[in-house]
């Protein structure tokens, strides 16, 4: 059986130290955190002095818990990689194994290039770099992420599974299965209906607050599950803006219907 995370997007108006303590409560093994705005102005948590790292560090020790990948990174025109560093730092020292990052498309050669910056920075610090697709970003498909991956040389990178973006950007679970050994590190789980939204809006609110439990949408959860490599890491990242259960009600539903699902792969 698989252990389980918990995305800090799920409850992103928690902070690190509520979320650590909910995630434990409900039986999660890890959390990722949001250290990094997916735009200026947005809701981020990055430790701003030791103290905070501290008081992080020893939640996480008292609740028996561990930070696995750090959110997120938008690789654009705008991407400023000297401006990460706080970021990093604050990965490392909270004890974060990855960044997730997203992108967009505007000139390949130069993207492939921030790609490779961005992961000979991470590397240096021992960490990974998963990169996703979007349905509104340039990076919309499995094959272009793979494709910058491969194009950059960086061995620290991959693939991130989101159950919810692949299905979007018409990825498949055959198209998994079928990634090179160690290109597909981390999954991230939900649900959602089979109808794709109409728009670039549309697309933008279900990932940010219309995502379903696993189980209460028409996603095949359970062939994508299968075509995971047995290593690799699965976590859920289920924003609902509209669900009026406490985090406790929520979350601890969230963990039962995933490890539901996780054990009844065949």
């Amino acid at each position: 059986m698989r252990t389980l995370g918990l995305g800090h997007f799920t409850f992103l108006d928690l902070r690190p130290v509520e979320l650590v303590r909910l995630a434990r409560r409900a039986g999660y093994s890890f959390v990722g955190l949001r250290f990094n705005p997916f735009a200026p102005g947005q809701l981020h948590y990055c430790p701003q002095n030791a103290a905070e790292v501290r008081e992080l560090r020893r939640s996480l020790e008292d609740e028996d818990i561990s930070v696995y990948d750090i959110e997120t990174i938008v690789l654009d025109q705008t991407f400023d990689l000297d401006a990460l560093q706080p970021v990093i730092d604050a990965a490392v020292a909270v004890g974060a194994e990855r960044l997730n990052i997203c992108a967009d498309d505007w000139d390949r050669a130069e993207l492939i290039d921030r790609f490779a910056q961005l992961c000979e920075l991470a590397a240096t610090s021992g960490l990974g770099v998963d990169i996703e697709c979007m349905a509104w970003r340039g990076i919309d498909t499995p094959g272009k992420c793979v494709e910058v991956i491969k194009a950059s040389g960086a061995r620290n990178a991959g693939f991130l599974v989101d159950a919810l973006h692949l299905h979007r950007c018409g990825g498949t679970a055959a198209e998994v299965r079928a990634m090179e050994p160690g290109m597909v590190v981390s999954a991230q789980l939900c649900d959602a209906p089979a109808t794709h939204p109409t728009d670039v809006a549309g697309c933008i609110a279900e990932a940010r607050g219309g995502r379903l439990i696993p189980g209460e949408g028409d996603l095949d959860l359970t062939s994508l599950l299968a075509a995971l490599p047995d290593q690799t890491a699965v976590s859920v990242e289920l924003p609902m803006a509209d669900d009026p259960r406490p985090p406790e009600v929520r979350a601890a539903a969230i963990f039962r219907a995933t490890m539901s699902l996780l054990g009844n792969l065949p």
